[in-house]
Formats: C-alpha cells, sequence, structure tokens
C-alpha cells in the first residue's frame, strides 16, 4: 500500500508539474523571449481556470454557466478569453517599461481576483465553482491519475513544439530582436507595439490553458487558488532558475523547483503537529536560496539562451546534415 502511495504521489506531482510548465513557458514567450515583465500570471490563469469551469460545469444556482460543454471546448474557450483579456490590458499596460509593467500587471491580476472572489453570482464567489468534470473521471483513481497524466504531457509537447516552431520562425527572431535593441527593430520598420501585444496574447493564452487544465484536474476552482506565491511568483522563480529565453531552461526550472516544493512538503509532514506548520514556511526560504544561490553563481540559469544562431539546436542540425552531406 505505501508503494501505491508512493506511486499516486508521484504522479499527482508530475502533474502539477505539467501544468506549470504551461505557465512556465506562456511566461517565457513574454519576458523570455520578448522583454515583457509580466507580473499578473495569476490573473490569466484564473481567467482560464474560470472560462473552462463555467462552460462545462453542470448547471448550478450559485454561479453563472452550466453548459455542459465538452472539455475540450472549455479549453479552447479558456484560450480565447485569456488572449481577449490579455488584448485591452496590453494595449494599456505595454507603453509602460520594466517595473512601471510589473506593477501594471499585478494591478490588473489583483483587480481580476477580486472580481472572481467577489462577483459570486458569475464565479460563486469564495465557493467556487465545483463538479467540473474531469477527463478519464470515471476511471478508478490510479488509471485516472496516469490518464490525465498522459494528457497533460500530450498538450505540454505540442504546445513546446508549437512555440519552438514560431521561436525559430522570423517571427520569433524578430522578438528577440525588439527585446535586444528596439531602436534598431524600429529603425528597420518593425511595429514594435504591435508584435509585442501579440507576443503577450500569445503568452496569456497558453497561460489561461494551465488553468483550464488545473481546474478540471482539481474539478473545482475557487479563489484561493489564485495566490500570486503560487499562481506568479513561483512561475517566475522557476523561469530564472531554469533559464529564460530557453523553453526547456523553463521545463527544467518548472521540475527542480517544483520537486523541491513538493517534496519539503511531503518531508514536513512527518514531523510532529507543532514542528510540521512552522516547518512549512520553510520552503518558501529555500526556494529563496535556491534563487540567490542561482542568480550569484549562474545568473543566466541552468540552461541558458543560447547565443547567437549558431548555437542554436535547429542550426546545429542543419550544420552536422551538411557536414554529413560532404
Amino acid at each position: 500500500m505505501e508503494l501505491i502511495g508512493l506511486l499516486n504521489y508521484a504522479v499527482f506531482m508530475a502533474i502539477f508539474i505539467g501544468i506549470y510548465s504551461l505557465l512556465a513557458l506562456g511566461l517565457n514567450i513574454q519576458w523570455g523571449f520578448s522583454g515583457l515583465f509580466n507580473a499578473g500570471i495569476a490573473g490569466f490563469f484564473a481567467v482560464g481556470a474560470y472560462t473552462s469551469a463555467l462552460l462545462t460545469a453542470p448547471e448550478s444556482s450559485v454561479h453563472l454557466g452550466g453548459f455542459q460543454l465538452p472539455v475540450v471546448a472549455g479549453w479552447i474557450g479558456a484560450m480565447i478569453a485569456a488572449g481577449l483579456i490579455a488584448w485591452p490590458i496590453g494595449k494599456v499596460c505595454l507603453r509602460f517599461r520594466s517595473d512601471y509593467l510589473a506593477i501594471a500587471t499585478i494591478g490588473v491580476a489583483e483587480i481580476i481576483r477580486l472580481v472572481v472572489k467577489s462577483e459570486g453570482w458569475m464565479t460563486g464567489g469564495a465557493r467556487g465553482v465545483n463538479k467540473i468534470p474531469r477527463p478519464f473521471g470515471d476511471l478508478t483513481y490510479l488509471y485516472s491519475q496516469l490518464a490525465y497524466l498522459a494528457l497533460v504531457v500530450a498538450i505540454v509537447f505540442v504546445v513546446y513544439l508549437a512555440i519552438e516552431r514560431q521561436i525559430s520562425a522570423p517571427w520569433g527572431r524578430m522578438m528577440r530582436g525588439i527585446r535586444d535593441n528596439e531602436d534598431a527593430a524600429t529603425a528597420m520598420g518593425k511595429d514594435i507595439k504591435a508584435r509585442r501585444l501579440e507576443a503577450f496574447i500569445f503568452g496569456a493564452a497558453v497561460m489561461g490553458l494551465g488553468g483550464a487544465l488545473f481546474a478540471h484536474f482539481n474539478r473545482s476552482i475557487t479563489p484561493e487558488a489564485i495566490d500570486p506565491m503560487i499562481a506568479t511568483f513561483l512561475i517566475w522563480i522557476m523561469l530564472i532558475l531554469g533559464g529564460s529565453g530557453n523553453n526547456r531552461g523553463a521545463l527544467l526550472g518548472v521540475a527542480v523547483v517544483w520537486i523541491i516544493w513538493s517534496a519539503s512538503e511531503f518531508v514536513t509532514d512527518q514531523l510532529p503537529t507543532e514542528y510540521a506548520i512552522k516547518a512549512k514556511y520553510m520552503r518558501v526560504f529555500i526556494i529563496g536560496l535556491l534563487l540567490q544561490l542561482v542568480l550569484r553563481f549562474r545568473p543566466e540559469g541552468i540552461l541558458p539562451e543560447p547565443q547567437g544562431t549558431a548555437d542554436r539546436p535547429e542550426v546545429k542540425t542543419l550544420q552536422n546534415q551538411e557536414s554529413a552531406a560532404k
């Protein structure tokens, strides 16, 4: 029984790694490739989670919705809703730079969180939305977890390939050029505002999908899930630790931070109650210390962004193929 319990816990943790990978990939589009300091990840996470929940949940007297649409429709709706919300936010906030943009996006995320919490007629208020359908939910617990894990891994893989393809395309090279030298990009006739807005919407849509997967995995969503510590700042730590501007680094950072975060909770749960409560706060200290060490000794992250076209994997592959042909 203990082995089954450990397996269940490992699968549970892997599912969360997959969900947070989407959030980190979305942030990497905005910050890693475009230089947009979005500190309101929790807002887009919430929009995606609640949109998919309201579209797919059964009818209820405590919140809006009850459309009982297929889960896939809910996920698509979550991405569209997050993108639509990102459009006016981006139009207003992207004129700011650096810390001013961060402050503006934090404020937007807090507005979304307060709307979710106070507008009970729409979101259920503090009770949230419950009875959200979950794919493979009719299977036994372990098989249901494994099936959902496979689904999450497949979605992350598809999103990862889509982002890699886009970043390797002229659009991605243009975004890195705008990030590194805005004046030069402007001189070349690039529409800086429009391109940044595209990246902001693209990243927000991926974050909305991550929120939708979270809601369907838990079968419910409440305002407590929109904690900025978990849904915003932990994502930033994951990306900075793994290496911004590198999708592989983003995925690695998610795995490292979430394993430490979850494993430390597992260890503290074994302590006596009076010590376990206090020890849980050590998780924040451990993650913060790890981030400080990385910033001190490897500020570019564990897997930094490849510098120059010659270092990019797709270019190396092409060069190897040309060498073999000769």
